[in-house]
């Protein structure tokens, strides 16, 4: 059975910091592309950073230079450093596990959520 379980979420002040983990369980961690999603009340879930099984890193415009994404294989965690948070960085933050090769086809899991909330 495959776990995703995210922590770290609250409530902070602006220009604060969080950390959020997600640890996985059921999965091949390593091979798995890692993602950071989050959602807006009224907004489409939109990619934050995500990190492929080779440590290449994509991240959101809205959020470089604030959000670090890193990834420890020995522990199947990934995590997400948030600095200078915004007050419109407030959402639900999902962690996502994918992988996909033309042999075995696609898997994609995601986390319950955990919610970060900016105050100004």
């Amino acid at each position: 059975q495959v776990q995703l379980v995210e922590s770290g979420g609250g409530l902070v002040q602006a220009g604060g910091s969080l950390r959020l983990s997600c640890a996985a369980s059921g999965i091949i961690f390593s091979i798995n592309t890692m993602g950071w999603y989050r959602q807006a009340p009224g907004k489409q879930r939109e990619l934050v950073a995500e990190i492929g099984s080779g440590g290449s890193i994509n991240y959101a415009d809205s959020v470089k230079g604030r959000f670090t994404i890193s990834r420890d294989n020995a522990k199947s965690t990934v995590y997400l450093q948030m600095n200078s948070l915004k007050p419109e960085d407030t959402a639900v933050y999902y962690c996502n596990a994918f992988y996909g090769d033309i042999v075995t086809g696609e898997s994609d899991y995601w986390g319950q959520g955990t919610q970060v909330t900016v105050s100004s």
